[in-house]
């Protein structure tokens, strides 16, 4: 409570007038100790008079003896009852017992000198023996207690109330200090005071933010004091849920800046708090709602990011945002796990899938070839040494691996792709320009040296189908033909380097052939059978023995049967180019996969079988050189693209 101020008696004060009561004494103090105190103080407050006899008042009064409280809360305005004047003459007597009961039926027992006690009591001075005025004043005493119950009741939260129950107090131990009655009404007015002290200061620590949520101090320490004295009492319980709503503030604070660990450890204080209550687990779930939502929103920016570049900087913020949602999740997230996919996928695939086709703009509404997108991966490159047929070329057998998937054509360039790019260019291929090629010949069963021949052609020098492999194309004619999609997609397009082409055909396997290590399944491929038969009757000598594909020569692009990467015509229908120099074997060949070039070689890498090719040379390892300038009816090509 606050600062004792005592003030001095006015001059002729009566005796009633001067009661005494020091602030930090509870009201239901021992009443001999209470009268010495009230001595001390009296004492004290007359050796603080002003020489001229003032009283230094403080508060109502007219010049009584009065202690004051003072401080952040004033709980009541005086600590004694100044007991109005009410004169009472001994004629006047019946005129005052009137007048006292009228004041005890409207419950005005102390306001004034017309108020019950007053008159009762100056009845009683005047009278000391009127049983009227006794048996009045002990009904205005169980009235009177009746009234401070009642403000009592209502002082929780309302000053004014224990004001009023203050001053019901100030008069009950003016009428019966020693009343036992009294004296249990003191001790609630003295659980009232600690119970607003330590409500009020709980309150002002909440407002600071002094919670106490770590046990030291603090507001919730206040708050289970008073619910110690008064279990269940209102403001308190208020204060605890003002404690409990600070701590989920905090724990939403820190969720909104994406703390879930802190907001976590704020609501297991906060349930502690109140244990039981329903807002914790509420407020558990609108901050579960925020991290979903979090992490949702950082899989799609991390995401848009990826589809907006694919680049390395648009890779390294995405693994910020995927790093991010590691940190706010939980194992396993699908989130995490859908963004962790796409940045695999853009790492080795920029902005395509496995298996995905595609064709880019190359200009004036010209498209390229489809292109399909083959997965990264390892594999083991060449023929092991104890391959049937292999050669010493195809060896040693190595570990290549991709570290980025890349597109491939999903057949050989046609005609009509190849033509495309003549009319656009006038460009003249090797054949064009020397004048002749080779074809097959039907009557001889040779291929011969045939003038006029070109890309136009087909393998028997006769007019090509648009949707037959272009032939008669030397590798020269192939780079120009990549070069060209380059330029006008602007995308990295050239030849296969032979560990692309090799890794393609395979597909995964690891046989002799890519369909595995006999004759190839009906529909595979356009290879050399010995149910082929030509327009003349002509039969392979050296062929897979029962199997036929129904063409003699080149079938057109996707005849047959996709491998499992979805590319058609590797192991068969037309030998390719590839972009490697001839090297006599696989020795410090590059690892990656990157072709192995030698600036200006003159031979080049061919690969796959063709319609005219033995089985030994439809083996996934089988290679072969041929000049750069070769052209004939069994070589065509297909590109690859970087991705």
């Amino acid at each position: 409570m606050g600062v004792v101020q005592p003030t001095c008696p006015a001059p002729g004060a009566s005796k009633r007038r001067a009661i005494w009561h020091h602030d930090r004494m509870p009201f239901h103090a021992n009443p001999r100790t209470r009268l010495l105190a009230a001595a001390i103080v009296a004492l004290l407050a007359l050796a603080g008079c002003r020489d001229n006899g003032e009283a230094a008042r403080d508060g109502d009064g007219d010049g009584g003896g009065q202690v004051t409280v003072q401080g952040d809360d004033r709980i009541a305005e005086t600590l004694t009852w100044q007991a109005p004047d009410a004169d009472v003459a001994p004629a006047a007597l019946d005129d005052a017992r009137e007048r006292a009961a009228a004041a005890l039926a409207a419950g005005r027992l102390y306001e004034d000198a017309e108020a019950a006690i007053p008159l009762y009591r100056a009845i009683l001075e005047t009278a000391p023996g009127d049983a009227a005025a006794k048996a009045g004043l002990a009904q205005a005493r169980v009235a009177l207690l009746a009234q401070g119950d009642a403000a009592l009741a209502a002082a929780g939260d309302d000053i004014e109330a224990l004001r009023r129950a203050h001053k019901v107090a100030s008069v009950a131990r003016a009428l019966g200090p020693g009343d036992p009655k009294v004296v249990a009404y003191l001790e609630r007015v003295d659980e009232a005071d600690r119970l607003w002290q330590l409500n009020r200061q709980a309150e002002a620590d909440i407002e600071q933010g002094r919670l106490g949520e770590q046990g030291k101090g603090g507001a919730l320490a206040r708050l289970r004091q008073a619910l110690e004295i008064r279990p269940g009492q209102a403001r308190a319980m208020q204060g605890l849920a003002a404690v409990e709503s600070a701590l989920i503030r905090r724990a939403e604070e820190d969720a909104a800046k994406a703390d879930f660990d802190a907001a976590r450890r704020w609501l297991a204080l906060a349930e502690a708090v109140r244990p039981g209550s329903d807002t914790v687990p509420d407020a558990r779930v609108r901050i579960e709602r925020v991290r979903v939502g979090r992490i949702d929103q950082l899989r799609d920016e991390g995401l848009a990011l990826l589809q907006q570049r694919g680049d390395e900087d648009s890779l390294a913020s995405a693994r910020g945002k995927l790093a991010e949602i590691l940190r706010l999740a939980e194992p396993g997230n699908a989130a995490a796990a859908e963004l962790r996919q796409r940045i695999e996928l853009v790492e080795h695939y920029g902005l395509f899938r496995p298996g995905q086709s595609f064709t880019d703009a190359i200009g004036y509404g010209a498209r390229g070839p489809e292109m399909v997108v083959v997965p990264h991966g390892a594999f083991r490159m060449g023929a092991g040494a104890e391959e049937p047929e292999s050669t010493d070329a195809e060896r040693p057998a190595h570990n290549v691996r991709f570290a980025r998937g890349f597109a491939m054509a999903r057949t050989e360039v046609t005609v009509a792709q190849f033509g495309r790019f003549v009319a656009a260019t006038g460009y003249e291929t090797t054949a064009t320009r020397r004048g002749w090629s080779m074809v097959y010949d039907a009557r001889s069963g040779n291929f011969v040296r045939r003038n006029g021949v070109d890309w136009r052609d087909g393998y028997d020098g006769r007019d090509a189908d648009p949707g037959m492999p272009v032939l008669h194309v030397s590798a020269r004619d192939g780079d120009a033909y990549a070069q060209w999609l380059s330029d006008g997609s602007g995308q990295a397009y050239r030849l296969p380097s032979e560990a692309q082409f090799e890794y393609a055909l395979r597909a995964g396997s690891e046989s002799i052939y890519p369909w595995g290590d006999g004759r190839p399944p009906a529909g595979s491929g356009n290879f050399t059978g010995d149910a082929d038969r030509s327009s003349g009757g002509r039969r392979w000598h050296n062929a897979f023995a029962r199997y036929g594909d129904g063409y003699w020569g080149p079938a057109p692009a996707g005849s047959f049967q996709p491998n499992a990467w979805g590319l058609h015509d590797l192991a068969g229908n037309v030998g390719e180019w590839v972009a490697d120099c001839w090297h006599d074997g696989y020795r410090r060949a590059p690892a990656d996969g990157d072709a192995w070039v030698n600036p200006g070689c003159r031979t080049r890498v061919m690969r796959g079988g063709s319609w005219a090719s033995a089985p030994a040379q439809t083996r996934s390892a089988w290679r072969a050189p041929a000049e750069t300038d070769t052209t004939n009816a069994r070589m065509g090509f297909r590109v690859v693209r970087e991705l």
